[in-house]
C-alpha cells in the first residue's frame, strides 16, 4: 500500500504522504508500515479514572528525546490478569506504535507474563531501527512500571484493612469485653 510512498511525521503528529523519488529516498528515516498503522490508528488510547480499584499506572520518559509514555493496565483481583489497558503518549511516530503495541500484547496476560516482556519484541514486531529503539524500551518500562504501581496499591489496600480490622476490634472490645 505504501511502497511508493514517502511517510514522515510532521509536528502535529499527522502522517504525510509524499510521492517517492530519488532525492527524498538518501535524505529521509522511512517508518515501516507497522508503525504507521499503529501510528495512524492506535489502539486503547485514553485513561482509567483516577480512583479506580484494580489499576495501575507506569508514566516513563526518555530525556533524550522528549517522549513521555503514560501506560496504564485494569488488573482483575481475582485471576491475576490483564483485562483493559490504555495509554497516552507524547512522542514521535514509533514512541505510539510501541504503545498501542505493548497494549494489545499484554491483554489478557497475567502479571508475570506482562513484566516479561522485552523491547526487542516490541522493536522486531514494529521492525523499528536502532535509532527508534528507545521507543520500545520506554514500553518495556511503561508496563513494568504500571505492574509495580498495581502491586503496591494492592499492598497498600491489603495493609489498610488489616489496619482498619484490628482497630474495629479493639474498639468493640473496649465496649463488649470477652470476660
Amino acid at each position: 500500500m505504501f511502497r511508493n510512498t514517502l511517510i514522515t511525521l510532521n509536528r502535529s503528529t499527522q502522517a504525510i504522504h509524499k510521492p517517492l523519488t530519488a532525492s527524498t529516498a538518501n535524505t529521509v528515516r522511512f517508518y515501516h508500515e507497522k508503525v504507521i498503522n499503529h501510528f495512524e490508528k492506535p489502539r486503547n488510547v485514553g485513561s482509567f479514572p483516577k480512583n479506580e480499584k484494580g489499576v495501575g499506572t507506569g508514566l516513563v520518559g526518555a530525556p533524550a528525546c522528549g517522549d513521555v509514555m503514560k501506560l496504564q493496565i485494569k488488573v482483575d483481583d481475582d485471576t491475576g490478569k490483564i483485562v483493559d489497558v490504555k495509554f497516552k503518549t507524547f512522542g514521535c511516530g514509533s514512541a505510539i506504535a510501541s504503545s498501542s503495541f505493548m497494549t494489545e500484547r499484554v491483554r489478557g496476560l497475567t502479571l508475570d507474563q506482562a513484566g516479561a516482556i522485552k523491547n526487542t519484541e516490541i522493536a522486531k514486531e514494529l521492525c523499528l531501527p536502532p535509532v527508534k529503539l528507545h521507543c520500545s524500551m520506554l514500553a518495556e518500562d511503561a508496563i513494568k512500571s504500571a505492574i509495580k504501581d498495581y502491586k503496591s496499591k494492592r499492598v497498600s489496600t491489603a495493609a489498610a484493612t488489616a489496619t482498619s480490622g484490628v482497630s474495629i476490634f479493639h474498639s468493640l472490645s473496649k465496649h463488649y469485653p470477652t470476660t
